[in-house]
């Protein structure tokens, strides 16, 4: 049988510094603005923005690391899935809310302050508990080691 597929990929800004809080268990709920912004041109060729709001959600030590280091403005790619949501307000009316539930976080670009900002922390894959967890971080080009050449030419079959 055919499995469904519900991801969100985005890279934006922060439009404001997250929002941590605490189950009684401990665990962290992070809460975030991200915006999108495309460009496109009209008709008579000037240039047209368009930004997009999304309401970014991070469990567990991905919650926590995004509380710890992202602040408004902040340029990150996210990997997720949409959640939807009613309930009933405190008036009594029914509404709907769309949440991209994270399991995936990158920071881009460097901080405010001037230092560089710790990326590739994600949901830990196969761990079957679906907890998040800290992945090491995403080596750049310059770091990944330089590829074993302990042959000889000779050694070639062809």
């Amino acid at each position: 049988m055919a499995r469904g597929v519900n991801r969100v990929t985005l890279v934006g800004n922060l439009g404001d510094d997250p929002s941590t809080k605490y189950t009684q268990g401990g665990m962290a709920i992070t809460r975030v603005s991200l915006a999108t912004t495309s460009v496109r041109k009209d008709r008579d060729g000037n240039q047209q923005e368009r930004t997009e709001w999304h309401r970014v959600v991070f469990f567990g030590k991905l919650g926590e690391i995004a509380g710890e280091y992202l602040r408004k403005g902040s340029q990150v790619y996210i990997e997720g899935s949409l959640r939807y949501e009613k309930y009933t307000g405190q008036d009594g009316v029914e509404k709907y809310s769309t949440d991209i539930i994270a399991n995936e976080l990158q920071m881009l670009g460097g901080r405010p302050d001037g230092g560089q900002q710790h990326s590739g922390y994600g949901q830990q894959r196969g761990s079957g508990r679906g907890t998040n967890t800290q992945r090491e971080p995403a080596q750049r080009p310059a770091e990944r080691s330089a590829p074993l050449d302990d042959f000889a030419d000779d050694d070639i079959p062809f």
